[in-house]
């Protein structure tokens, strides 16, 4: 056996030191332990329910791999890199534990199928886990959300000051898109939760693997029907990179918001010192380090799906090395995202909101000049004149310093007689009352608006599916 290789039987040479440390994945795939045990065990219980092991044998590797997994995490610099992976590191580890019965374990299997069955239980345990983060930051979203539903701030477009909502109602967007992450989660576990031992190296097994009793035993929806298909798949890595990649943009879109408003331009949140940093020259900065970070990952998080898709784009049925480079982005992807998850909802949490300052901001910007035009078509004015009114009507109170609110009523009249030749349309004290801003927000209608109501309409709403996803 070549250098000891639990497959060194055809070979005599020994492998180059270099190609021996390229070749191991033991450093990425460590990661997988706890589901190797898990599905070693499984597959340990199989064979003896077939035959292939004595009641003994298999009491004797089960008690053998649980001592393994203790060591290697009580120990993980004990991983050899010339055992190359997490497989033959257990397999090696279990022998050394318990004698010659330990190389009795990898009958009716590969580690093609061992892997693939590794790293979908990995998958489903990061899929959770995502999940149970995301569901976490929307709750703190719509804490502050309730939080804060009359609390008014400037809406944006075009990174400008637009109309007026309520920063409850703002805050309940992000709740939405992580809904949707939620449920794209949520959609592909029974994908992911497909189980492949039993497939072999790429063609089946000559024994009669019960993979119904191993389908059950390790918590999987479903058995992969085609053997060639089930070692090479590597889709549900795919998704869930997708899937992570859509999550880390909308926490980077969140982030990019908190590190605006948290600016001296903006000075709508003051974000907790737990996560911001100082500078090293200016005593006077506050840096929001940690969501500068949370933007920043995303690059890193997109990569990761590039990577895989890269990888996978022109491989051969059925297993290639080329698959061991399958782990490292999903990991990478993984570890990241949870990292930001909890990140994002303590820093949420603890923010202060600047509400008097998004109050003001509000009235500065002439962000009722829409309901300017509305209340002129409501008076017969067709809505490219009643438009055009409201501009001018800006651009008056801007070179008098006033707000709209503060504009003669005389002067609104005017505009509309130089707009509407016909000098039919007559304005009223009601202007007044239409274009004041919380009486703005509270006259929009449509469902889903910025309304209390609507307002309070989504937080019932998205407060019960937290309890349903």
């Amino acid at each position: 056996m070549a250098g000891g290789k639990l497959w060194g039987g055809r070979f005599t040479g020994q492998t180059d030191p270099l190609a021996e440390a390229f070749n191991a994945s033991i450093e990425v795939d460590q990661a997988l332990l706890e589901e190797d045990i898990a599905g070693s065990i499984a597959h340990s219980r199989m064979l003896e329910k077939i035959g292939v092991l004595s009641s003994e044998e298999q009491q004797l590797i089960e008690a053998g791999l649980l001592k393994v997994k203790v060591k290697f995490l009580e120990h993980p610099e004990q991983f050899s890199i010339a055992q190359e992976d997490i497989h033959m590191n257990i397999e090696h580890a279990l022998t050394a534990e318990i004698g010659d019965v330990g190389k009795k374990l990898h009958t009716a299997r590969s580690r093609n199928d061992q892997v693939a069955l590794d790293f979908r239980l990995y998958v489903m345990k990061q899929n959770k886990a995502l999940k149970e983060a995301c569901l976490q930051l929307m709750a703190v979203l719509l804490e502050k959300a309730e939080a804060h539903s009359n609390d008014l701030m400037p809406g944006y477009t075009h990174l400008q000051r637009a109309q007026p909502i309520t920063l409850g109602f703002h805050l309940l967007a992000y709740v939405a898109m992580l809904s949707r992450d939620v449920a794209r989660l949520n959609e592909q576990y029974p994908r992911i939760s497909s189980m492949p031992l039993g497939s072999g190296a790429l063609a089946g097994l000559p024994y009669p693997s019960d993979r119904e009793f191993l389908k059950e035993t390790l918590g999987f929806e479903s058995i992969a029907l085609h053997a060639m298909d089930a070692v090479s798949d590597r889709d549900y890595a795919i998704e869930f990179l997708a899937t992570g990649s859509l999550l880390q943009m909308h926490l980077s879109r969140l982030a990019e918001e908190l590190i605006l408003w948290s600016s001296s331009e903006f000075g709508f949140i003051k974000l907790h010192d737990a996560y911001c940093t100082g500078s090293s020259i200016m005593p006077q900065k506050r840096n929001p380090d940690v969501a500068e970070l949370i933007r920043g990952k995303t690059g890193r998080i997109y990569g990761n799906l590039l990577n895989l898709l890269t990888t996978l784009k022109a491989l051969p049925l059925a297993y290639n090395k080329d698959l061991q480079e399958d782990k490292e982005p999903v990991i990478d992807t993984a570890k990241q995202l949870l990292n930001a998850l909890e990140l994002m909802a303590r820093m949420v949490e603890t923010a202060e909101f600047q509400t008097k300052k998004m109050a003001q901001s509000v009235e500065a910007g002439f962000l009722n000049a829409t309901d300017l035009a509305d209340y002129l078509v409501s008076k017969g004015l067709p809505f490219r004149q009643a438009h055009e009114v409201s501009g001018k009507a800006v651009g008056q109170a801007e070179c008098e310093g006033l707000t709209l609110m503060e504009l003669p009523l005389e002067v609104y009249q005017a505009l509309v007689n130089e707009v509407s030749n016909a000098q039919t349309v007559q304005v009223d004290d009601n202007l007044y009352q239409a274009i004041d801003l919380a009486y703005s927000i509270s006259q929009k209608k449509s469902r889903g608006s910025t309304a209390p109501e609507e307002v309070q309409h989504m937080l019932t709403h998205y407060k019960n599916m937290l309890q349903t996803l």
